[in-house]
This record gives structure tokens, sequence and C-alpha cells, in this order.
């Protein structure tokens, strides 16, 4: 019983790095065309002070 709930939580684990790790490094080429893609309307403050700072200088 206790190895079904290890290997569950292991799994639980390996997905969500495994979703991480598919997003693009800020700053980078794709993240910016990402960005462009995106409607400005849904970007964080944040993206948008990393867009300004990685993207447009």
């Amino acid at each position: 019983m206790l190895i079904k709930h290890i290997a569950k939580a292991t799994a639980a684990i390996a997905l969500i790095f495994g979703l991480a790790a598919c997003a693009p490094e800020v700053g980078s080429e794709a993240w910016c065309k990402d960005m462009k893609e995106k409607p400005k309307g849904d970007w964080t403050a944040n993206e948008a002070a990393d867009f300004a700072k990685h993207c447009v200088f």
C-alpha cells in the first residue's frame, strides 16, 4: 500500500517537472515569439517587463 502511494507521488512529481520543461526559457527567441503571439491583455506585469528587457532592447 505504501509503495503505491510512493509510486503515485513520484509519477505526479515527474509529470509536473515534465510539463514545466516544455515552456521556453524567458528571454529566448522562442519565448519572445510566443509572447508576440500572446494577446497583450493576457500578459502579466513581469512578462511585459521581461519582454521589454529581452525582446525589445
